[in-house]
């Protein structure tokens, strides 16, 4: 990420972890990066472990931000939290991927935002 761009997705991230944090989630890691890519936030929601990609948008000049991520990018972080999972956390049960979404006048938690099929 470029400078302003890095700064403005740590605000972005920042304002996450708040929103989390009052929704009863407990921030583990944050920018968690493996050999496939990064996790934003790796929170504990109960008993479930939540894999959170923060996307904020200034302008929806390119759709919103929960429409940003692509397949591409749902299966890094997939990869990266099966690595994450064997590598730090072998006795995780349960596990999910969330998403918050920021845009310009609205903040917006989607919780198991997309499935993993295994097939």
């Amino acid at each position: 990420m470029k400078g302003s761009s890095r700064v403005k997705g740590l605000k972005g991230e920042d304002l996450a972890v708040e929103i989390l944090k009052k929704d009863g989630y407990k921030i583990i890691e944050r920018n968690y990066r493996s050999p496939f890519g990064e996790i934003d936030i790796i929170a504990r929601c109960g008993d479930t472990i939540a894999f959170v990609e923060v996307k904020k948008r200034d302008s929806k000049t390119f759709g919103d931000s929960l429409s940003s991520i692509d397949e591409k990018k749902k299966r890094r972080i997939v990869m990266t939290a099966m690595y994450y999972l064997k590598k730090e956390r072998q006795d995780a049960k349960k596990f999910r991927f969330d998403v918050v979404g920021i845009d310009e006048k609205s903040v917006k938690v989607v919780k198991n935002a997309f499935i993993v099929d295994w097939t």
